[in-house]
């Protein structure tokens, strides 16, 4: 990627742009606290809304693209026939104000999946019709390690503006794309010419915490170990918590809703660690046992897709980690794979 441009916004000026902006006809999706959850989600932001870019997000923007639920088409009954309607697809343009450049990063892995050949026009759609912002972080969460999988906390991959914080009432924002370049001309007199900015210094410090490359040529080897694959998945629950939160992950299930005189066709999420994701018609199922299922995530994130897509399936966000009940923790698991003797 080649930066375009940079300019520098007042964190006063928000509220205007985000005014600008509405009336171009976008809407826009960013962080907010809802009541009392915890954490930051990802909604809709009004007029009367306020921001929240200080707290972790519980999910990424990935629904903003993936939605849980998806109508994908209809269907109804007329006599003896069956009449199809396709759903009309509707894709508002959208600016996600907010997003961490993990989860910006994690878009090019559902690229990868919905984007190939033949192409999905939901997915697509939408995805041509948002523009991404995303903030550099200040601050890393214990369970981060985004440097440990080829990111970090200022990466601009996929990003059509990065923002970064340089004071205490102003951000450096770096244009990438020609959608970021669209947003600052929308509202030229709120942005201000940047000079070079030294900005090392002013996001966080993430540890590489294990080798990746390590990871990759030791998976094959440790594939037939059914001892290996059986310790490192004993407290899985089976529970998914890891796959619902996860930036990446684009399992999903196709379900018929109906009664007797039509209904709809749907998507939603799914999980390859649930028993019965791989369950047979026959009742045979090739990943009976939870240890396999465990293998099939890590080995699909950090051995399939890199060497059919050349892309890591994590970002290192740590949002698996902070979700899992049993405290399964992923760096953890990762390093017993690097250092595991093959």
């Amino acid at each position: 990627m080649t930066m375009i441009d940079r300019k520098l916004l007042k964190k006063e000026s928000v509220g205007p742009l985000m005014a600008v902006l509405r009336d171009s006809g976008r809407r826009i999706i960013a962080p907010q606290s809802v009541g009392s959850a915890p954490g930051a989600w990802y909604r809709e932001l009004g007029p009367e809304d306020e921001l929240d870019l200080e707290h972790l997000t519980t999910l990424s923007p990935k629904s903003a693209f993936l939605p849980m639920v998806e109508e994908i088409l209809r269907f109804r009954n007329e006599g003896k026939r069956i009449v199809i309607d396709d759903c009309k697809i509707q894709a508002q343009p959208t600016v996600i104000f907010g997003s961490r450049p993990c989860d910006t990063r994690a878009l090019h892995a559902l690229d990868a999946v919905f984007l190939r050949q033949p192409e999905d026009m939901f997915f697509r759609e939408k995805r041509a019709a948002t523009t991404v912002i995303t903030f550099s972080c200040a601050a890393a969460d214990p369970d981060c390690f985004c440097t440990s999988v080829g990111g970090g906390p200022r990466d601009p991959e996929g990003s059509d503006l990065l923002v970064t914080g340089i004071g205490n009432d102003c951000w450096l924002v770096e244009v990438w794309t020609l959608k970021g370049k669209q947003v600052v001309e929308l509202a030229p007199h709120l942005f201000q010419p940047a000079g070079e900015v030294e900005t090392e210094c002013l996001v966080a410090k993430v540890p590489v915490r294990f080798s990746l490359d390590d990871v990759r040529k030791h998976l094959p080897v440790l594939f037939n170990d059914e001892e290996f694959w059986r310790e490192q998945s004993l407290a899985c629950l089976g529970c998914s918590s890891c796959a619902f939160v996860c930036p990446n992950c684009s399992c999903f299930d196709i379900q018929d809703e109906a009664d007797l005189k039509g209904g709809s066709r749907l998507r939603c999420w799914d999980s390859c660690g649930q028993k019965l994701f791989t369950l047979h018609a026959s009742g045979h199922n090739p990943r009976g046992g939870q240890s396999q299922r465990w293998r099939q995530r890590v080995m699909h994130k950090f051995s399939y897709l890199p060497e059919k897509e050349g892309l890591i399936g994590c970002v290192g966000c740590g949002r698996c980690s902070r979700a899992c009940p049993a405290d399964m923790n992923l760096v953890e698991r990762l390093t017993a794979i690097a250092e595991a003797r093959v």
